[in-house]
């Protein structure tokens, strides 16, 4: 963040590494090379910019792989990245709410529950949906430490304690 000084300049640089860390892991030969301390740095700075050049990765971003190389750091990127999203993210005064939903959710589903959010969280808010039938219907938010189960699974089970007391 620092380095790119605003969160707007952030958020494609964040986007470029992440596709690069998509590569890194989806390839076990690559996720080898660049954790095996028998491989010098320069081998693994050139397999770096061979990957960035073709994701299109600027200048920055390459100077950034090149320094976690150097410094032993490139297996920790997706940590790096996850703290760079909270960054970008608190900065802009947005909240991530991961939603798990029965079902695929339409756009407009997905707005009403953006907007309900939102006033709720009192943040702009970015959703992150997944889809898990074992809800039976519904879906269940979560933002920070707080939930909002509104699955069928979660008022069955409501219900079943609320009869057991």
């Amino acid at each position: 963040m620092e380095v790119v000084e605003t969160a707007q300049a952030a958020e494609p640089l964040h986007a470029q590494l992440s596709s690069f860390e998509q590569v890194r892991r989806a390839s076990g030969d690559l996720e080898e090379v660049f954790a095996n301390p028998g491989v010098d740095n320069e081998s693994k700075i050139r397999v770096a910019k061979e990957i960035a050049d073709r994701l299109s990765i600027g200048d920055l971003g390459q100077r950034i792989l090149e320094v976690l190389i150097r410094n032993h750091r490139i297996n920790q990127l997706g940590p790096i990245l996850e703290a760079l999203r909270l960054a970008i993210n608190e900065r802009l005064d947005r909240a991530i709410a991961e939603v798990r939903s029965a079902h695929e959710l339409t756009d407009d589903e997905r707005a009403r529950l953006k907007t309900a959010l939102e006033q709720k969280i009192g943040r702009t808010v970015d959703l992150q949906v997944a889809t898990d039938p074992s809800l039976l219907g519904g879906f269940v938010a979560k933002y920070g430490s707080e939930v909002w189960d509104a699955s069928v699974i979660g008022q069955i089970s409501r219900l079943k304690e609320s009869l057991s007391e």
